[in-house]
Formats: C-alpha cells, structure tokens, sequence
C-alpha cells in the first residue's frame, strides 16, 4: 500500500485578495508606515509571504477569545489588523513593481500564466488526492476565473508549493524555478491588468515605491511575529501552533530565512519578551505599528 501524508488540518496559502481591497488595506496602514523607525530585510518572497499570512488569519481569529482571556498582555491588535497588514504589504509590493507591458506584452503575460496555473493546478490537485497539501485550498484555486484570479491563483499556489516544497519536491513533476516564476508572475500579470490603480482608493503619497514595500512588509512580519507567539504559548501542548500559523520564512526545503524563534514556550507572564521570527524584540506592550 502506498502511504499518504494525511495528517491533521492545517492552514494553508490562500490567495492574496481583489486587488481592489487589497488597496484599501494600504490605504488604511499608510498612516502607520512613516513610524516604522527600523525595517525588516526583504529576504523572503512578498507575495508567498502574503498568501501564508492570508491563509493563516482565519485560524487564528478563531482562538481570538484564548488570546485576550489567557494572554492580558498581548497585543490584540497585531490579531485584529493583520489581516490589513498582509493585504497592504501585498499592495505595497505591486506598487514597487516596474510598469507593466503594453497590450502585446499583456497577451503574452496572460498566455503564459495561464498554462502555469494549469499545470500547476494539474499537479497541486495530485498532491491533494494524496493529502500533500490543503485539497479545500486546492478546489478554491481551481474554482477561479478570469485574468485577475489567474494572477492571484498564481501566488496561491507558488505559496502553496513552496510552503510544502520539502515534502513533495520528490512526489511532483513540478520543478523549483516554475513555483519561483508563478510567485512572480503572479504580480506581473496583476500590474500589467492595471491592478495597482483603484477608482475610489486614496492615491499613495508621493514616496519611493520600495522604502514603503520596505515597511508595509515589517508591518505584517511584527504583528504576525506576535501571533506565532502567542498560538505557540497557547497550542504548547497540542504541537499544533506551526500548522495555525506557518512560518513566513520557510523557503525552499523548508529552511528559515531570518532569525530563528525560540523553541520553548513563552512564560505567560512575558509572552511580549522573547524576539520573534524576524529578529526584532518587541518591548513589553509594544504594538506593531511602532
């Protein structure tokens, strides 16, 4: 008999989000951006980032009331706005992204992306059928239609590979470099849809496109940071805190790519101490938007 990877359930990469509202996510963080005294190096994709982050908002929402009953000094609101600091990041990062291509570089964006999501589709649903990956997170990709969602099914699913990639890189025609280049054609083909221009969205201010990228995404990984410390206090026992809330750092293989957290569990009386996945402390009370 041939053994699957059945295991319990997980969050899993979900697509990032209409660009539409991913732009008034921006919108409702920019204030926050020019507080930010110290930034978090970029060393890890944005967009497969993103697409973790989105996916693991759900299940951490749903422990909102452990987090405020069994950790009175967390920051509740790194939980309440990380879903806006996700989305903003992933705006931000489309924002930093070159001009996109005139109508015959835009045919070409689309045809290729659309055979890279069926083929990776084709694969990911493989992989499900073995219990590889989330097969509900699978069946919403697939349940996509049109350019946009051709776009963000494209992160979704470089994210959805790359999140599981030590697992299945030996179960799987898919090879490293077409997750690579889903994860960025993904925001291409977005930018060239005109995605980054929303009617009725208050225009960024007048800024270099990367320092805001640059500091929207310290945003996410601080209040998510605060997040995978808090489930990891609260689901010690279970083991299930990396499955609520994978890390945003995971590459290829599996391997971090910033600071390590710490192993053991947060005292309960210090859960705001210990320096998370990104290297940065955070002081006693300190809220994301510093």
């Amino acid at each position: 008999m041939v053994a699957t990877a059945r295991t319990k359930k997980k969050s899993a990469p979900a697509r990032p989000s209409a660009p539409d509202e991913a732009a008034e996510a921006f919108a409702q963080i920019e204030p926050e951006l020019d507080r930010v005294e110290k930034v978090v190096p970029i060393n890890v994709d944005i967009p497969r980032a993103v697409a973790v982050a989105v996916g693991a908002v759900p299940h951490l929402k749903a422990m909102r009331a452990r987090f405020v009953d069994e950790l009175p000094r967390f920051p509740i609101e790194a939980l309440d706005k990380l879903m806006s600091y996700a989305l903003g990041a992933w705006y931000a990062h489309l924002l930093a992204l070159p001009a996109g291509p005139g109508q015959e570089g835009l045919k070409r964006l689309l045809d290729e992306a659309s055979a890279l999501r069926a083929d990776l589709l084709v694969a990911a649903e493989a992989l499900a059928h073995k219990g590889f990956v989330d097969a509900g997170r699978v069946a919403e990709i697939r349940s996509g239609n049109g350019h946009l969602d051709t776009a963000n099914d494209l992160v979704a699913l470089a994210a959805l590979f790359g999140e599981s990639w030590g697992a299945v890189k030996h179960k799987t025609t898919v090879e490293w470099p077409e997750v690579e280049r889903a994860s960025k054609l993904g925001p291409e083909l977005l930018v060239a849809l005109g995605a980054r221009n929303q009617p009725g969205v208050p225009a960024p201010k007048a800024a270099d496109p990367a320092d805001r990228r640059a500091r929207a995404f310290t945003l996410l990984v601080r209040a998510y940071d605060q997040c995978r410390r808090g489930v990891t206090y609260l689901r010690w026992i279970e083991g299930d805190f990396d499955a609520i809330a994978p890390s945003l750092f995971a590459g290829r293989g599996g391997a971090r790519r910033a600071g390590s957290v710490k192993e053991e569990p947060a005292d309960e009386g210090a859960e705001g101490e210990a320096a998370g996945e990104s290297g940065l402390a955070l002081e006693d009370g300190e809220t994301p938007e510093e």
